[in-house]
């Protein structure tokens, strides 16, 4: 309620120190009833992603349109993020006043507008204006330049020199413009920009882009090949999409969604990539701005608006999410199965977490014939909700179908293993763990796991200690290892140096009671009793700590860690 009013204030003293509308008031009492109260709803709307009153609202006080500086420019967002792109060019290009015009978006929609009406006039001017109001500490030097690059290539059907300063949207555009000119340089390009995901860039997406050039070239055996090495479960959701086109023999799925010959194509690509920039900062309504834009330029590539919904998800706004998801059918297994699971999450949030997963079960048994992707999803979901028989059942599944000597074997190994220790079958989860090993004999995380597990059962503690150490050497700031191997220096009665690790586990996760449970116990035997009642009492209160663990603690509180 505080950030609401909060946003109030804000919106008021903003209202405030607009002198010109502020001297339109005090002349006209109409003018400050109707249009300023109608502004002061769209802004709150607006604010509030409440998208559609916003829109209303700005509808019903146009006549400010002319009279603020500022109304424009939020009218503009407000009718980009409902969709409404060509309605959002036409105030700009129809405002009266030159000032309202001077904001950076405008110019990007007045050079969208150029470009698809093929006025080069239009574009130059607009591109100047552009880098006018480009802000260099911003994305906007991003957005200008390689925008700029691209008009260049539309106009002259020559490659433009790319600067190297932009990182991964330099090595992304030069794939883009060799394939738009149809370089023979274009799949060398794209292989080696698919390889650079090794040093630690994600550029796995341009798999698709890539696969998609192949198959307008007729290179089926190739698409297919590259089809066999992709993994069937850990991949993002439009290569895992990809995958089960090919398999199927659905090649012309692809082109019906892109095509690097196509410049709104290529253009809406890269406000794509903006958008996710701005996501991942938490900006959402820049993010929202350029998918909408990018939804505009190529409104085909429709799942690219996944990124809509999981910008309104994460701002609560799940009626707005539900709708972009509902977008996704039957058709496109992948992305309709996220559908259903980003509902799912919806309904836990919004009611509780067993309709959640009565609704996700359902959803799960009317695929006839799921992915391997889907299947896995599911189990892990049985196993976060301590169904650990039922996600048992579909890890056996894909242990039957998958190569034994893969990454992804090992990672179902470790899953399954995980299930079995919770049901306290520890034989079969040592064994599951010990294989995962084999596979990949340093993975932080299943050390981590198998080690915790015998120390929970005072077995191998020497063994274990070794073995942490091995995990915290690679992830030093993973809170979890640091409370395991903190937690092992504690059963071979070294307090002080397992203090010296569970105070780092406190610090980077004080909400979690095994934590906090770990570190009173150590204080105690430290004889610093007053500390541990403290941190045992924390326990208590936290929503995580399950009822075993309570009963427990309490029995500390009353008796002490030494007589329990």
């Amino acid at each position: 309620m505080k950030k609401i009013y909060f946003k109030i204030f804000l919106i008021f003293t903003f209202f405030l120190y607009q002198n010109s509308v502020y001297s339109k008031v005090n002349v006209d009492k109409e003018f400050n009833q109707k249009y300023l109260s109608n502004y002061f709803s769209a802004l709150f709307s607006f604010n509030n992603q409440n998208n559609v009153k916003a829109l209303k609202y700005f509808n019903s006080s146009k006549f400010l349109i002319d009279k603020h500086d500022r109304f424009l420019k939020n009218y503009v967002f407000s009718l980009v993020e409902n969709g409404k792109v060509d309605q959002a060019i036409k105030e700009i290009k129809f405002a009266k006043k030159d000032d309202s015009k001077n904001f950076f978006e405008a110019n990007i929609l007045l050079i969208l507008d150029g470009l698809l009406k093929k006025n080069n006039k239009n574009i130059q001017t607009a591109l100047s204006n552009l880098e006018i109001f480009k802000n260099e500490d911003t994305y906007e030097i991003v957005v200008y330049e390689t925008l700029k690059s691209y008009l260049e290539l539309f106009a002259t059907k020559s490659l433009v020199k790319q600067s190297s300063d932009f990182g991964k949207f330099s090595a992304v555009n030069s794939a883009f413009q060799n394939c738009y000119l149809n370089s023979k340089n274009t799949n060398n390009i794209f292989v080696n920009l698919i390889n650079a995901s090794s040093t630690g860039r994600d550029y796995s997406r341009y798999l698709f882009f890539y696969l998609t050039n192949l198959l307008d070239q007729g290179d089926l055996e190739t698409v297919e090949q590259i089809s066999s090495t992709i993994d069937p479960i850990n991949n993002g959701l439009l290569i895992s999409q990809a995958k089960i086109w090919i398999d199927n023999k659905n090649y012309e799925k692809f082109n019906q969604f892109f095509s690097c010959k196509n410049e709104s194509h290529l253009l809406g690509e890269f406000f794509f990539l903006i958008a996710n920039l701005y996501s991942s900062d938490e900006n959402y309504i820049q993010s929202n701005f350029y998918l909408n834009i990018s939804n505009f330029l190529n409104p085909n590539f429709h799942f690219n608006m996944y990124l809509l919904a999981e910008n309104y998800f994460l701002t609560e706004n799940y009626s707005a999410s539900k709708k972009i998801l509902k977008k996704f059918n039957q058709n496109e297994e992948i992305f309709y199965w996220h559908r259903i699971k980003r509902i799912s999450k919806m309904i836990e949030k919004e009611e509780n977490e067993f309709k959640s997963l009565n609704y996700i079960k359902q959803k799960f048994n009317q695929i006839k014939k799921p992915s391997q992707k889907i299947i896995y999803d599911m189990a892990n979901i049985y196993k976060n909700f301590k169904k650990y028989n039922e996600a048992i059942e579909l890890y056996n599944f894909l242990i039957s179908k998958i190569d034994n000597k893969t990454e992804v074997y090992a990672d179902i190994l470790y899953k399954r293993g995980g299930s079995y220790e919770r049901i306290g079958n520890y034989k079969k989860s040592d064994i599951d763990l010990i294989k995962s090993l084999e596979i990949i004999p340093d993975d932080p995380y299943v050390i981590n796991y198998l080690a915790y597990s015998w120390l929970e059962r005072k077995f191998k503690i020497n063994t274990a200690l070794k073995m942490l150490q091995n995990a915290y050497n690679q992830k030093k700031n993973d809170p979890y290892i640091i409370d395991s191997i903190g937690w092992a220096y504690f059963l071979i009665e070294d307090y002080e140096k397992a203090e010296k690790y569970l105070i780092q586990a406190v610090k980077l996760m004080p909400d979690d009671p095994i934590v906090n449970d770990h570190y009173g116990d150590i204080l105690w035997m430290l004889n610093k009793k007053i500390q541990a009642r403290y941190f045992w009492k924390n326990v208590l209160k936290l929503k995580d700590t399950e009822d075993f663990m309570k009963k427990n603690v309490k029995e500390k509180l009353l008796k002490g860690l030494n007589k329990i």
